[in-house]
């Protein structure tokens, strides 16, 4: 990243203040790096031990950006065969919820938001389905598999490639064979909300399974489980209106012994 100071602008100074929020050092969110940025990033500095000059450079960005590392990290925990590709799509999941995703700076905004939709923020870029297609992408790199379904930023585009795929059971859409989820659903599977019309409008990972309900990690929601909200959490959902996709792995892309 590039080594900032005060009176530097533009997208890099915007993106160090989004850090400085995301750690709860609060100061506004412009691109302009004025006095209160550099008073911000001192009071950050002195927090982690740095030096407090209020400059920007490699050890404030590495310490800034610490989450978003641990998040996209190869997890030992998620080695293959050891772990089940389900077990790894779990596995990533948590390890991004630890480090607490969430927006800064409006709606859809910021830089986790940018990490899950390749790029994109803003109101239009509502982000749960690129949340899940990034861990499911980050377990089929570790694991060497094919992805079960392609990396998407649309809810209804994914229950299409599931479709496509023959890896949807839709519960809610009352396309079945009569039985229930809590049956063939498992931990590491992807759930998706059904409105209706073919239209589903949420998603997230499933981490575990009961006759009653199942516990996700999703992003793109909050504590009442909106689609638009604003992290990443976990939650537990009934099976009311839920269709989910199975994502266990079948082809293997290169030898685990190399």
């Amino acid at each position: 990243m590039k080594t900032l100071k005060r009176g530097d602008r533009g997208p890099e100074v915007k993106e160090l203040q989004e850090w400085l929020n995301l750690h709860d050092f609060g100061t506004g969110i412009d691109g302009d790096f004025g006095p209160a940025t550099e008073e911000t990033l001192k009071r950050f500095q002195l927090n982690e031990g740095l030096v407090a000059d209020g400059i920007a450079g490699p050890n404030s960005w590495n310490a800034l950006l610490l989450p978003m590392t641990n998040a996209t990290a190869i997890s030992p925990r998620a080695d293959p065969p050891m772990v089940s590709y389900r077990e790894a799509v779990i596995e990533y999941a948590r390890q991004h919820l630890i480090e607490h995703p969430r927006e800064v700076g409006g709606q859809n905004r910021g830089p986790w938001v940018r990490l899950y939709c390749m790029g994109n923020d803003g109101e239009p870029w509502a982000w749960c389905a690129g949340f899940v297609s990034y861990i499911l992408q980050q377990a089929t790199n570790h694991h060497g598999v094919e992805c079960p379904i392609k990396y998407t930023l649309s809810c209804d585009q994914m229950a299409k490639d599931a479709i496509e795929a023959d890896r949807l059971n839709r519960w809610a859409s009352k396309e079945t064979d009569g039985v229930h989820p809590s049956v063939v659903v498992k931990p590491g599977d992807v759930f998706l909300v059904y409105r209706g019309n073919n239209d589903w409008t949420h998603t997230g990972i499933v981490t575990s399974v009961s006759t009653t309900s199942i516990q996700t990690i999703e992003g793109n929601t909050n504590d009442d489980g909106s689609r638009e909200g604003y992290e990443v959490c976990a939650r537990t959902r009934s099976y009311d209106s839920l269709d989910f996709i199975r994502t266990d792995a079948t082809q293997l892309l290169m030898s685990l012994g190399n």
